[in-house]
């Protein structure tokens, strides 16, 4: 099934087309001509969001969760059509793809399921107390209410999971509040085509069009238009730290301020504790060389950080972590612009005078090959730009003296979504000492493993303090996600008959 774009808007039910437009850049395959966004078309959008809310914003749980499974039908229905496009635009592989779209699909039923049991909700009550003195208590209930329409902004690295249909849509659906999604215009075929689903479920499910619109991108006028529109309550992101907190300011700066929801990335870094260096060195190694190359290094939980105590041991992981990167064959990153941004920040590490290169390559075009360097625990203390993200497959080894200067390296640590620990029995009583600090610094907390890989589940949290979040009591994946898009609302003495029907 060949999907060819038709290049237009989504807005309100219809598909609109601008007078302004730009070329898709394929990894390859055919480039594709489509409408760039304006702000007159974000102010129809918001619009028609707004009197969506008014329907939507009180439907049924049942009527807004069959809405969610209605669209991961009909994004399974296009099944080959966003992967034969998909892969073309970005240059992933199609069972990257396919397991994307699993992922997609996947979390629209969950949180369909999560939504029809109410638990979300965290309904209250605290009855009324007539004969208290000296004085009565009124009755008083408390429930999440949505806050009203929603900007989410498409991640340039999941065209599918982050992006017109991804997490931060799925959550605000579920919530109850309209969405206006602005496509990425590194995959706005893929985008369309998944907004064709989305349009196909609001017609089968009979609900105002005004729910789900998506604007191509094409111009920075149109995501600084929709932050700053006054019918948008919240706004959700993933992407570069540069761009998320430019947008982040534009929200707080607004007469009235809205919550900006930005997952902007970190460099999750691990630490290996001295037994389980000893112990399995050498497959910590070929663990971090996969996780660290999966998808050209283009997620956000890449571990770009190793830290362990020098020595022999220290040395041997060295040599197996050049080794395994060695051997990376070179991959097709997603744009242009992220191709250059790694070249520009290899070159940047490599030009430190306190970091030795281990292993250097040459990345032509869209190709990316791994790097590895090398640093002591005094220098990278003292070089901050050393603890910033390199987005890619770019790998930083920081030699501590000793476990004590691991403790110093945590405490100077800035935000990150993961941290890892790589430990075994006999190193548990230093572990509990560094366990307390990398809580403070991170979202989530791994033992043994890699946080490449984020599952999407109740218990999931993927945010972090700032700068890996803009919002670090709130998480991007998971069914705790749909908080970020609801307020409490404390009701006082209200009839029962003209309550929320949720309270029943």
């Amino acid at each position: 099934m060949t999907f060819t774009p038709h290049g237009k808007h989504l807005i309100a039910g219809e598909w609109v087309a601008s007078d302004t437009t730009f070329d898709s850049s394929p990894a390859h395959g055919p480039s594709h001509t489509f409408s760039a966004g304006t702000p007159a078309q974000v102010d129809q959008a918001a619009k028609a969001a707004e009197e969506a809310f008014w329907t939507f914003g009180y439907s049924s749980r049942a009527e807004r969760a069959a809405f969610l499974n209605k669209f991961a039908d009909e994004i399974e229905a296009r099944a080959e059509a966003i992967t034969e496009i998909g892969s073309q635009e970005t240059g992933l592989p199609e069972a990257r793809l396919q397991g994307e779209r699993g992922r997609t699909t996947g979390q629209l039923r969950l949180f369909a399921s999560h939504i029809e049991k109410g638990d979300y909700l965290d309904r209250r009550l605290d009855e009324a107390l007539p004969d208290r003195q000296p004085l009565p208590r009124p009755e008083l209930r408390m429930m999440q209410r949505p806050i009203g329409p929603v900007a989410v902004f498409g991640a340039s690295n999941f065209p599918l999971a982050f992006s017109v249909a991804g997490g931060d849509t799925a959550a605000a659906l579920a919530a109850g509040c309209p969405v206006v999604v602005k496509g990425h215009s590194a995959h706005p075929g893929t985008g369309e085509i998944v907004a064709e689903a989305g349009l196909a479920a609001v017609k089968a499910s009979g609900i105002h069009p005004g729910v789900f619109s998506m604007i191509q991108g094409g111009s920075r006028e149109v995501g600084q238009s929709l932050v700053q529109h006054t019918l948008i309550k919240a706004v959700g992101f993933t992407g570069s730290l540069g761009g998320g907190r430019a947008l982040f300011d534009l929200c707080a700066s607004r007469p009235e301020p809205i919550p900006f929801f930005g997952e902007l990335g970190s460099v999750n870094p691990m630490f290996i504790l001295p037994e389980a260096l000893s112990a399995r060195g050498g497959a910590i190694a070929k663990g971090w060389v996969g996780s660290l190359t999966m998808g050209a290094g283009q997620f956000c939980t890449n571990p770009g950080i190793a830290v362990l105590v020098k020595g022999p041991q220290a040395e041997a992981f060295i040599a197996d972590a050049k080794e395994g990167l060695a051997a990376v064959a070179p991959q097709t990153m997603l744009t242009d612009g992220i191709a250059e941004a790694y070249r520009n920040g290899a070159r940047r590490i490599e030009g430190n005078t306190a970091v030795q290169s281990l292993l250097t390559s040459k990345c032509n075009n869209r190709d990316a090959a791994p790097y590895l360097f090398q640093t002591d625990a005094k220098s990278w203390l003292e070089n901050h730009e050393l603890g910033e993200e390199v987005f890619g497959p770019l790998g930083l080894i920081v030699l501590a003296d000793s476990t004590e200067d691991m403790l110093v390296i945590a405490r100077k640590l800035e935000g990150q979504l993961t941290t890892t620990l790589h430990l075994d029995a006999g190193d548990s009583a230093f572990a509990r000492k560094l366990l307390p600090i990398l809580e403070r610094k991170a979202g989530r907390v791994l033992a043994n493993g890699f946080p490449t890989g984020v599952e999407v589940c109740d218990s999931m949290v993927h945010g972090g303090p700032y700068p890996a979040s803009t919002n670090f009591g709130a998480t991007s994946v998971g069914t705790l996600s749909i908080r970020r898009f609801l307020r409490p609302v404390c009701y006082q003495n209200i009839p029962a008959d003209i309550l929320p029907a949720d309270f029943s």
